[in-house]
């Protein structure tokens, strides 16, 4: 594995190479000096990176969800969907019921998953947070629902 490293420089994506700015504050000719390349109109870049040889494993991780719509994941004795860690290195694609099913609706997983698979059901149209759809109570039925639909594609 190499390690590598790349410096340049560039004209300054904040003045265009100007050395100084001019916004919506500087009116009638005014522009200050640019903050961004203290008015030499170019910044130095330097990127770091390392060859990539593999995935790596990586230690005190044993669950894996393929997405997290905003919930907080542990600190509680909960299942929160996935797949175990040793499976999905193995590369084993997620099963059904690995969706965050608790805490989320079919519509609302998949939005953020693969919105191909999103549902777009008559009664999910307008509904402005997923939260507070009428149904989301309810969400057991919309999965059951989801899960025979899925089923018969």
């Amino acid at each position: 594995m190499s390690h590598h490293v790349i410096e340049y420089d560039c004209e300054c994506s904040s003045c265009r190479g100007t050395g100084v700015f001019n916004g919506m504050a500087e009116r009638d000719g005014y522009a200050v000096v640019c903050h961004t390349c203290k008015g030499t109109g170019k910044t130095h870049k330097r990127y770091e990176y390392d060859d990539f040889t593999g995935r790596k494993h990586r230690d005190g991780i044993h669950h894996v969800v393929e997405s997290n719509p905003g919930i907080v994941l542990g600190g509680i004795e909960f299942d929160f969907g996935g797949q175990l860690y040793e499976d999905w290195e193995a590369g084993t694609p997620f099963p059904a019921g690995s969706e965050m099913r608790h805490f989320t609706c079919p519509a609302w997983w998949y939005q953020g998953v693969d919105y191909e698979k999103k549902p777009r059901w008559e009664e999910c149209v307008g509904v402005g947070m997923f939260s507070q759809c009428p149904h989301f109570s309810r969400k057991v039925d919309c999965w059951a629902r989801f899960d025979r639909e899925q089923a018969g594609s």
